[in-house]
């Protein structure tokens, strides 16, 4: 099933963090404002919430095309696993 995977990016004193990761499911991905991918089933698609939410918890950017090329990198990336 494809899902659209989408987050939020909020200033912090160190930097912009991530958060708040979403995957709703479609049929017309848009890669321009999130990243579109592939999972199994809803179980899946909660398991890899869970592994991106953690991932992401301590990393912080210093701009915020480096933290949607670096999450989109990484969600393709596991997603293709």
């Amino acid at each position: 099933m494809m899902y659209q995977l989408g987050w939020t990016t909020l200033p912090g004193l160190r930097g912009l963090s991530v958060s708040e990761f979403r995957a709703i499911p479609t049929s017309t991905p848009d890669n321009e404002k999130g990243v579109a991918i592939n999972l199994g089933d809803q179980a899946e698609c909660e398991s890899f919430l869970r592994l991106i939410e953690a991932e992401f918890a301590t990393k912080r950017f210093t701009n915020a095309a480096d933290a949607f090329d670096t999450v989109k990198a990484f969600a393709l990336e596991r997603a293709s696993r």
